[in-house]
Protein backbone atom coordinates (compact mmCIF):
# COMPACT_ATOMS: atom_id res chain seq x y z
CA UNK A 1 0.00 0.00 0.00
CA UNK A 2 1.40 3.35 -1.08
CA UNK A 3 2.04 6.09 1.77
CA UNK A 4 0.15 9.65 1.46
CA UNK A 5 2.48 11.84 -0.26
CA UNK A 6 3.94 14.59 2.48
CA UNK A 7 3.27 17.78 1.04
CA UNK A 8 4.90 21.04 2.34
CA UNK A 9 2.06 24.76 1.56
CA UNK A 10 5.26 27.66 1.69
CA UNK A 11 3.04 30.89 1.25
CA UNK A 12 5.60 34.05 1.37
CA UNK A 13 4.93 37.45 1.04
CA UNK A 14 4.28 40.65 3.24
CA UNK A 15 1.04 41.16 4.66
CA UNK A 16 1.62 44.69 5.48
CA UNK A 17 2.13 45.70 2.07
CA UNK A 18 -1.28 45.05 0.56
CA UNK A 19 -1.24 42.05 -2.24
CA UNK A 20 2.11 41.07 -1.55
CA UNK A 21 0.30 39.00 1.02
CA UNK A 22 -1.60 36.47 -0.74
CA UNK A 23 1.09 33.70 -0.08
CA UNK A 24 0.21 34.05 3.66
CA UNK A 25 -3.30 34.82 3.30
CA UNK A 26 -3.69 31.25 1.19
CA UNK A 27 -1.85 29.46 4.27
CA UNK A 28 -3.96 31.38 6.66
CA UNK A 29 -6.94 30.35 4.45
CA UNK A 30 -5.97 26.59 4.71
CA UNK A 31 -5.07 26.84 8.34
CA UNK A 32 -8.20 26.50 8.98
CA UNK A 33 -9.16 23.76 6.70
CA UNK A 34 -7.12 21.16 9.16
CA UNK A 35 -6.23 19.09 5.60
CA UNK A 36 -4.22 15.77 6.71
CA UNK A 37 -1.07 15.84 5.66
CA UNK A 38 -0.29 18.67 4.36
CA UNK A 39 2.11 20.98 6.49
CA UNK A 40 1.79 24.82 6.44
CA UNK A 41 4.36 27.41 7.08
CA UNK A 42 4.69 31.49 5.72
CA UNK A 43 6.79 34.38 6.25
CA UNK A 44 8.05 37.81 4.67
CA UNK A 45 10.39 35.26 1.91
CA UNK A 46 11.86 32.00 1.24
CA UNK A 47 15.31 31.24 3.24
CA UNK A 48 17.63 28.63 3.40
CA UNK A 49 16.04 26.74 6.04
CA UNK A 50 12.96 25.94 4.01
CA UNK A 51 15.49 24.24 2.11
CA UNK A 52 15.63 21.56 5.15
CA UNK A 53 11.65 21.61 5.28
CA UNK A 54 11.36 21.21 1.80
CA UNK A 55 13.74 17.59 2.28
CA UNK A 56 11.69 16.00 4.49
CA UNK A 57 8.37 16.69 1.92
CA UNK A 58 7.44 14.92 -1.39
CA UNK A 59 5.95 17.74 -2.73
CA UNK A 60 6.24 21.56 -2.10
CA UNK A 61 3.90 24.15 -3.21
CA UNK A 62 5.29 28.09 -3.07
CA UNK A 63 2.91 30.34 -3.40
CA UNK A 64 3.22 34.19 -3.74
CA UNK A 65 1.71 37.39 -5.45
CA UNK A 66 2.21 37.71 -8.98
CA UNK A 67 2.01 41.20 -10.26
CA UNK A 68 1.64 40.31 -13.95
CA UNK A 69 0.21 37.63 -15.56
CA UNK A 70 -3.18 35.64 -16.01
CA UNK A 71 -6.11 36.05 -13.47
CA UNK A 72 -6.90 34.97 -10.95
CA UNK A 73 -3.31 32.85 -10.81
CA UNK A 74 -0.89 30.66 -12.44
CA UNK A 75 0.04 26.89 -11.50
CA UNK A 76 3.43 25.22 -12.86
CA UNK A 77 5.67 22.69 -12.03
CA UNK A 78 9.08 23.85 -10.75
CA UNK A 79 12.48 21.95 -12.61
CA UNK A 80 15.00 23.78 -11.22
CA UNK A 81 18.70 23.52 -13.53
CA UNK A 82 21.18 20.61 -12.94
CA UNK A 83 23.87 20.78 -11.62
CA UNK A 84 26.35 22.92 -13.90
CA UNK A 85 23.58 23.84 -16.19
CA UNK A 86 23.38 27.19 -18.01
CA UNK A 87 22.62 30.26 -15.16
CA UNK A 88 22.62 27.76 -12.44
CA UNK A 89 25.14 28.18 -9.64
CA UNK A 90 24.37 25.46 -7.85
CA UNK A 91 22.10 26.87 -4.93
CA UNK A 92 24.68 28.78 -3.60
CA UNK A 93 23.99 31.60 -6.16
CA UNK A 94 21.42 33.53 -3.81
CA UNK A 95 22.01 36.15 -0.40
CA UNK A 96 20.60 34.92 2.89
CA UNK A 97 18.09 37.70 2.72
CA UNK A 98 16.43 36.06 -0.70
CA UNK A 99 16.00 32.65 -1.19
CA UNK A 100 14.08 31.28 -4.99
CA UNK A 101 11.90 28.59 -4.65
CA UNK A 102 14.71 27.06 -7.29
CA UNK A 103 17.35 27.18 -4.48
CA UNK A 104 15.15 26.27 -1.89
CA UNK A 105 14.56 23.08 -4.27
CA UNK A 106 18.35 22.94 -4.51
CA UNK A 107 19.16 22.66 -1.05
CA UNK A 108 16.73 20.43 -0.20
CA UNK A 109 18.35 18.19 -2.70
CA UNK A 110 22.05 18.98 -2.30
CA UNK A 111 22.55 19.66 0.95
CA UNK A 112 19.29 17.35 3.22
CA UNK A 113 19.21 14.83 0.42
CA UNK A 114 15.53 15.81 -0.76
CA UNK A 115 13.83 15.24 -4.00
CA UNK A 116 10.50 16.83 -3.56
CA UNK A 117 8.05 17.37 -6.68
CA UNK A 118 8.04 21.54 -6.72
CA UNK A 119 5.13 23.32 -7.93
CA UNK A 120 4.51 27.23 -8.04
CA UNK A 121 1.20 28.97 -7.30
CA UNK A 122 1.03 32.44 -8.45
CA UNK A 123 -2.24 34.35 -7.01
CA UNK A 124 -2.68 37.32 -9.42
CA UNK A 125 -2.29 40.89 -7.39
CA UNK A 126 -2.80 44.33 -8.00
CA UNK A 127 -1.93 46.72 -5.19
CA UNK A 128 1.64 46.48 -3.71
CA UNK A 129 2.75 50.39 -3.99
CA UNK A 130 1.43 51.11 -0.64
CA UNK A 131 1.05 50.00 3.21
CA UNK A 132 -1.73 48.48 5.14
CA UNK A 133 -2.87 44.62 6.17
CA UNK A 134 -5.50 43.92 3.45
CA UNK A 135 -6.51 42.60 -0.10
CA UNK A 136 -7.66 45.14 -2.94
CA UNK A 137 -11.09 43.36 -4.30
CA UNK A 138 -9.71 42.00 -7.16
CA UNK A 139 -6.78 40.02 -4.94
CA UNK A 140 -9.06 38.63 -2.53
CA UNK A 141 -11.25 37.24 -5.10
CA UNK A 142 -8.24 35.55 -6.83
CA UNK A 143 -7.50 34.32 -3.20
CA UNK A 144 -10.67 32.63 -3.25
CA UNK A 145 -10.14 31.02 -6.60
CA UNK A 146 -6.85 29.87 -5.58
CA UNK A 147 -7.36 28.59 -2.74
CA UNK A 148 -10.06 26.54 -4.25
CA UNK A 149 -8.01 25.15 -7.12
CA UNK A 150 -5.18 24.06 -4.19
CA UNK A 151 -7.70 22.61 -1.98
CA UNK A 152 -8.97 20.33 -4.87
CA UNK A 153 -5.16 19.48 -5.98
CA UNK A 154 -4.24 18.68 -2.42
CA UNK A 155 -7.39 16.52 -1.68
CA UNK A 156 -6.85 14.43 -4.74
CA UNK A 157 -3.22 13.98 -4.96
CA UNK A 158 -2.97 14.98 -8.60
CA UNK A 159 -0.54 18.39 -8.96
CA UNK A 160 0.60 17.33 -12.68
CA UNK A 161 -2.51 18.31 -14.21
CA UNK A 162 -2.38 21.14 -16.29
CA UNK A 163 1.00 22.20 -14.95
CA UNK A 164 3.55 23.27 -17.57
CA UNK A 165 7.16 23.19 -16.19
CA UNK A 166 9.36 26.15 -15.64
CA UNK A 167 12.95 25.75 -15.51
CA UNK A 168 13.64 28.74 -12.86
CA UNK A 169 17.73 29.50 -12.27
CA UNK A 170 18.31 30.07 -8.91
CA UNK A 171 20.07 32.86 -9.21
CA UNK A 172 17.06 34.59 -11.09
CA UNK A 173 13.73 34.58 -9.58
CA UNK A 174 12.12 36.67 -11.68
CA UNK A 175 13.10 34.95 -15.22
CA UNK A 176 10.00 34.07 -17.24
CA UNK A 177 9.79 30.41 -18.68
CA UNK A 178 9.27 29.20 -22.35
CA UNK A 179 5.91 27.77 -22.14
CA UNK A 180 5.43 24.74 -24.46
CA UNK A 181 2.47 26.15 -26.88
CA UNK A 182 2.75 29.67 -26.16
CA UNK A 183 3.30 32.25 -28.51
CA UNK A 184 5.56 35.08 -29.01
CA UNK A 185 8.32 33.83 -27.39
CA UNK A 186 8.93 34.02 -23.77
CA UNK A 187 5.53 35.12 -21.80
CA UNK A 188 5.32 37.03 -18.73
CA UNK A 189 5.67 35.50 -15.30
CA UNK A 190 2.84 33.13 -14.57
CA UNK A 191 1.81 32.90 -18.55
CA UNK A 192 2.46 28.92 -18.47
CA UNK A 193 -1.14 27.80 -17.04
CA UNK A 194 -2.59 29.82 -20.10
CA UNK A 195 -0.31 27.63 -23.16
CA UNK A 196 -2.57 24.85 -23.65
CA UNK A 197 -6.06 24.48 -24.38
CA UNK A 198 -6.12 22.47 -20.47
CA UNK A 199 -4.64 25.43 -18.75
CA UNK A 200 -7.03 27.96 -20.69
CA UNK A 201 -10.04 25.69 -19.55
CA UNK A 202 -8.46 25.63 -15.99
CA UNK A 203 -8.26 29.03 -16.25
CA UNK A 204 -11.79 29.76 -17.29
CA UNK A 205 -13.13 27.65 -14.32
CA UNK A 206 -10.80 29.52 -11.58
CA UNK A 207 -12.44 32.41 -12.96
CA UNK A 208 -15.86 31.69 -12.55
CA UNK A 209 -15.16 30.34 -9.04
CA UNK A 210 -13.48 33.65 -8.09
CA UNK A 211 -17.01 35.38 -9.23
CA UNK A 212 -19.19 32.85 -6.75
Amino acid sequence: MTSPARILVLGYGNPGRLDDGLGPACVGALEELHLPGVALSSDYQLNVEDGERAAAHDVVIFVDAAVDGPEPFSWRLLEPPGPGAPGDAAPLSFSTHHVSPAAVVGLARDMFGGHPAAYVLGIRGYAFNEFGERLSPGAAANLRAAVDFLVDRLRRGDFRRDAAPAVLAAADRESAPTCPGATGGRPASGDCLEASPAGAALRAAALSGSQR
